[in-house]
């Protein structure tokens, strides 16, 4: 069972960052914080503890500091999903759109076994077009994405919509 902690008072907005006109949720008070980070790391497994979780998929970067730890909890493999040239064994990617050109994630070909249950987390949901390409991924070696988990929802952007009927936890939306 997790304790009540007010997890928004420990997610500071920063005005202007990185460019004008964005406000920044900035996560780090709440990872200065062992009962603020704690806390969210216990709400996540209270939610996952009985989902039959084969493994906890962490999107580079920030989804490594939530997955890892969780999948500790729930005694599942942990998978990271991270940015082109960073994983040294064979690799599937996938290319996908941003609001001003493209990225591209990769995961390791042997990373999940086809059938595999997966929850996929990461700290922030925007427009859900950096998850989207992860869960593609996911989806092409056979694995059965669970849920989508993120800290921070950002629902004015509608990421939601990019990921169609998959399921999506948010522990705190703006």
């Amino acid at each position: 069972m997790s304790e009540h902690v007010d997890i928004e008072s420990y997610i500071r907005t920063i005005p202007d960052f990185p460019i004008p006109g964005i406000q920044f949720k900035d996560i780090t008070p709440l990872l200065a914080s062992p009962q603020a980070f704690s806390a969210v790391i216990n709400r996540f497994t209270d939610r996952y503890t009985a989902r039959g979780i084969d493994a906890v998929v962490g999107i580079e970067s920030r989804g490594f500091i939530f997955g890892a730890p969780l999948a500790l909890q729930l005694g599942a493999a942990f998978v990271p999903i991270r940015k082109p040239g960073k994983l040294p064994h064979q690799t599937l990617g996938v290319d996908y759109s941003l609001e001003y050109g493209t990225n591209r994630l990769e995961i390791h070909r042997d990373a999940v076994q086809p059938g595999a249950q997966v929850l996929v987390i990461d700290d922030l949901l925007a427009t859900g077009g950096t998850i989207a390409a992860a869960c593609d991924l996911l989806t092409q070696l056979g694995a059965q994405v669970i849920e989508t988990a993120f800290l921070i929802e950002l629902g004015f952007l509608q990421g939601r919509s990019r990921l169609g009927d998959r399921s999506v936890f948010s522990l705190v939306r703006y």
